[in-house]
């Protein structure tokens, strides 16, 4: 949970900025052409940032799909599928 918490800790300060932006022409009528192209920039910014966090979590799903794949395996190599698991733990109880 702290690692979502910690994701969308900055972001009550981007959405003032933001709601700024927006109310900013509404405001001073004047400075609609000196926002816009701020505005472009910034979404240009979240775009390249969000393009570059899928990057990073495609390339972590691949990574963390790999390792299951290669313990998956490995357990089938030493017999220890799941019923072999299955088996161990019965035994256990049993033992117990």
């Amino acid at each position: 949970m702290a690692l979502v918490e910690n994701l969308f800790k900055g972001w009550g300060g981007m959405l003032v900025g933001f709601g700024a932006g927006i109310a900013a022409p509404t405001l001073f009528p004047d400075a609609g052409s000196k926002v816009r192209p701020v505005a472009k920039t910034v979404v240009k910014g979240m775009l390249a940032v969000a393009d570059g966090l899928k990057t990073a979590v495609a390339e972590a799903t691949e990574q963390v799909n790999d390792l299951v794949a290669e313990v998956r395996a490995e357990r089938a190599e030493n017999g220890h599928g799941a019923a072999g698991e299955r088996g161990r733990a019965a035994g256990r109880q049993a033992g117990a």
